[in-house]
C-alpha cells in the first residue's frame, strides 16, 4: 500500500510516499525547512505544503518528537510549548482533509526498523532504539511489542537530562571530539543497560551514519548496532502505522 509518511523535527518537515510492504520510499524525499520554536498553525501549514507538493490523498502517518497519546502531544522538549494539549491528528486533518495519524518520532524509527531494518531479527527479547540528533529520542520493544512515549533521553545523568551531555547536537555545540562524545555515550547507555539489560541498541540519527567513529570506543555487554533504515526510517514507520489505524 502506498502511505505518505512526515517526521516533523526541530528544524524541518520531511515527508515520501511509502510503500508499507516493502518498507521502501517509493518517491524522493521532500523536505521543508521549519523556523525554530514553529507554533502548531505555521507547522500544519507547512504540512499541507507538503501533502500538495505530492498531490496525495489517503491516510497520512506523521512522527513527532513529543509525548504523543491518541493523537494529542503532551511534552515538547524540543518544540514550541503552545504544542502541549494539541490535538496533532485532528489539526493536520482539518488542514489536509486527509486522515491524519500521529505517534511520536522515535516510536515512529522504531517501528520500521523491527520490521525491516535492524531489529527485525531480534522478534524475541528486549531492543531498544535511541535516535542522537537535536535530543535523544527512545523506543523499547519487548518480543517485538512497543511500548511507546518511552523518554530515555531525561534520564539523569550527573544533575542533567541525558540528551544534554550525550546528544549529537552537544557533540557539535561542543565541538567534543569523538573520543570525548563516547565517553558520554558510554556512560549513558551503560545506565540504560543496567535498567533493562537489552538484546540489542539501534543507534539512529545522524550519527548512525558515523558509526566508525565511535562504535569501537564503546565497551558494553549489549550489541551495539547502526540503524539501516538510517534517516528514513521515521518517515517509513509513521506511514506504517498509518496504514495499520486506518484499517
Amino acid at each position: 500500500m502506498e502511505v505518505l509518511g512526515l517526521d516533523i523535527g526541530g528544524s524541518g518537515i520531511k515527508g515520501a510516499l511509502v510503500d508499507t510492504v516493502k518498507g521502501d520510499l517509493i518517491s524522493d524525499r521532500h523536505r521543508i525547512e521549519m523556523p525554530e520554536n514553529a507554533p502548531p498553525q505555521l507547522v500544519a501549514e507547512l504540512v499541507y505544503k507538503i501533502i500538495k507538493f505530492y498531490e496525495y490523498s489517503g491516510p497520512i502517518g506523521c512522527g513527532f518528537p513529543a509525548i504523543v497519546q491518541h493523537g494529542v502531544a503532551y511534552s515538547a522538549a524540543n518544540v514550541n510549548s503552545n504544542w502541549i494539549g494539541t490535538n496533532i491528528n485532528n489539526l493536520l486533518t482539518d488542514i489536509s482533509g486527509q486522515p491524519v495519524y500521529t505517534l511520536n518520532d522515535a516510536d515512529a524509527a522504531g517501528v520500521a526498523e523491527m520490521r525491516f531494518g535492524a531489529g527485525k531479527e531480534y522478534q524475541k527479547g528486549v531492543v531498544i532504539l535511541l535516535t542522537l540528533g537535536t535530543g535523544i529520542g527512545s523506543a523499547i520493544f519487548t518480543d517485538g511489542v512497543l511500548l511507546p512515549n518511552t523518554e530515555f533521553g531525561h534520564l539523569q545523568i550527573r544533575g542533567k537530562d541525558a540528551e544534554h551531555r550525550a546528544s549529537d547536537a552537544v557533540r557539535q555545540n561542543k565541538e567534543l571530539s569523538w573520543e570525548k562524545w563516547a565517553k558520554r555515550l558510554q556512560e549513558y547507555l551503560a545506565i540504560m543497560e543496567a535498567l533493562f539489560s537489552p538484546d540489542l541498541f539501534i543507534i539512529g540519527g545522524g550519527v548512525s551514519r558515523k558509526t566508525e567513529k565511535y562504535l569501537p570506543l564503546l565497551n558494553l555487554r549489549t550489541r551495539v548496532v547502526p540503524a539501516m533504515l538510517l534517516n528514513q526510517a521515521g518517515i517509513v514507520g509513521a506511514a506504517m502505522y498509518a496504514q495499520e489505524q486506518n484499517s
